[in-house]
């Protein structure tokens, strides 16, 4: 057999192999999208007084053990990826509220409000279970685990702010995020809502971050 014709199989078993792999990745994508419904949809279930057992999560979910532990080495990891997907989420919907408005001081404080509707229940108390049984890792909204959701949260700040000429963006960006999350923790563990004063001060707190020193409000 020449060269010429080893190509077209191995073409051939290319195709095939990434067709696989493909697949696999899609149904593992599927499992993994599964047990972080299930944990979630556990965890209101119990609420902050009782943690649900794996078994109970792999039950909702449809799977089996084996498929629990493929993904995630405990329950401790998998309510980890709950919290960072719950952070994405809560950042898709603030990206979407803010795509309504054009002007950026506008889209500012509509990041500041659509931060702080999380303590409006009943998402207040969804974001509490999550984060008491997370408490193990030492998880919450601004340390541990969950630093994330500053993190994240602060890059849809970049944008405005750099139009309303902050010098660093990222970084007033950053500490903003954290002043805004930890100002959400406290609301959520003190089990209140943010007035629309409250809501509205931090949104000035937020905007006087952006004017030079010096400037008028």
């Amino acid at each position: 057999m020449n060269k010429n014709a080893i190509l077209p199989d191995s073409d051939l078993v290319g195709r095939i192999a990434r067709k696989a792999v493909a697949e696999r990745e899609a149904e593992y994508a599927g499992e993994i999208r599964r047990l972080l419904d299930a944990a979630l949809d556990q965890v209101r279930r119990c609420g902050a007084g009782s943690r649900p057992r794996v078994a109970d999560i792999v039950a909702a979910a449809g799977l089996s053990n084996d498929a629990f532990y493929r993904h995630f080495p405990s329950k401790d990891a998998l309510m980890a990826a709950v919290l960072a997907d719950g952070t994405e989420r809560l950042a898709e919907y603030v990206a979407h509220r803010m795509s309504k408005e054009e002007e950026p001081r506008s889209r500012v404080r509509c990041w500041v409000a659509a931060i702080l509707a999380q303590a409006e229940p009943p998402l207040a108390a969804d974001t509490r279970a999550v984060l008491c049984h997370t408490g193990a890792l030492g998880a919450d909204l601004v340390t541990g685990q969950a630093g994330s959701a500053p993190r994240r949260l602060a890059v849809l700040l970049h944008a405005p702010f750099a139009e309303l000429g902050v010098a660093e963006p990222e970084f007033v960006a950053g500490l903003v995020a954290y002043a805004t999350i930890g100002k959400l923790s406290e609301y959520l563990w003190s089990d209140t809502e943010p007035t629309a004063v409250e809501v509205a001060r931090l949104g000035d707190f937020c905007l006087a971050a952006t004017r030079p020193s010096g400037s008028p409000p």
